[in-house]
């Protein structure tokens, strides 16, 4: 259990341990259970509960003056004047230290994350490839199902969401390429992912298929991908994280491994953290369902 705060557009919490009681008497929380049901004035609330009318005013005057109850409204009763009493809230903290940002990254997944995240709000811009023809070859992207199922995942290690946080490759300025990009799709169908391609150490070559400056091998499969977290080379403290498939099939294959496989990602090595990545059809219906790492 957290206990949350909304401030300044972040979450501050803090875990928590839920007690059972408040150090009152058991009638004094069985009023107080009774006011979470629904407001009701001090007569009604004794003979829900068969007690003497008196003790239930004793009860209410602490509560009121500890600030857990409130009158929510008044009514005339027989020439009296009847207070209908509610709980503040629903539930009460004791708080012993100061609030502290949530952070929430898995160690599995943090080499790659840990720089896009900030304070629990994404720090940078995800980047996908047009969907409409554009670039040299006039392709259209089809990484957008890898696109969604990566951003679900992204957005369960967030506590807030700043709106817009994807941009389409073609509304990219020149600017925005000095920032913590997240680049999803190759060089042919995200035109981002070509400028940055021949600084990867793992990259698109001229035929297209994925080439390791590190091992001198290429990667011709549809299934082939590549995944990559390293320095911008166009600012300093900025990241890039790249998925790239050399097909929309590779993509995926990238995709589905940060979400199956997570801890299988290497720590970083100088900085940079790179993976070839292969996907496969397991249950041979033409669709990739799994993925697994060759170097």
């Amino acid at each position: 259990m957290y206990v949350v705060e909304k401030k300044d557009e972040h979450l501050m919490g803090l875990p928590a341990h839920e007690l059972k009681h408040l150090g009152f008497s058991e009638q004094g929380q069985k009023i107080l259970k009774t006011l979470a049901q629904q407001p009701a004035y001090p007569k009604e609330i004794a003979r829900q509960l068969n007690v003497h009318e008196q003790k239930v005013y004793y009860h209410i005057h602490m509560f009121e003056k500890k600030g857990l109850i409130h009158v929510v409204r008044k009514e005339d009763k027989g020439g009296a004047v009847a207070k209908w009493y509610g709980l503040v809230e629903p539930a009460f903290v004791v708080r012993f230290k100061e609030l502290e940002h949530m952070e929430k990254i898995p160690a599995t997944v943090q080499p790659l994350f840990e720089p896009f995240i900030a304070n629990g709000s994404l720090n940078g811009k995800i980047v996908i490839g047009s969907p409409d023809p554009h670039g040299p070859e006039r392709a259209r992207a089809r990484d957008i199902n890898a696109a969604v199922d990566f951003a679900l995942f992204l957005g369960t290690f967030l506590n807030m969401h700043h709106v817009p946080a994807v941009s389409i490759d073609t509304d990219v300025r020149q600017s925005e390429l000095a920032e913590n990009l997240i680049l999803i799709g190759g060089p042919v169908t995200n035109k981002v992912t070509k400028l940055f391609n021949d600084s990867l150490p793992i990259r698109f070559d001229a035929k297209k298929n994925i080439y390791s400056t590190r091992t001198k091998k290429r990667y011709t499969h549809d299934e082939s991908a590549l995944l990559i977290q390293m320095p911008n080379p166009r600012a300093q403290n900025k990241h890039l994280l790249i998925i790239a498939g050399k097909r929309h099939a590779g993509t995926r294959a990238a995709v589905l491994l940060l979400l199956k496989s997570g801890h299988l990602i290497q720590k970083k090595s100088k900085g940079i953290v790179a993976h070839v990545i292969e996907g496969i059809d397991e249950d041979g219906d033409g669709i990739v369902d799994h993925a697994k790492i060759l170097e």
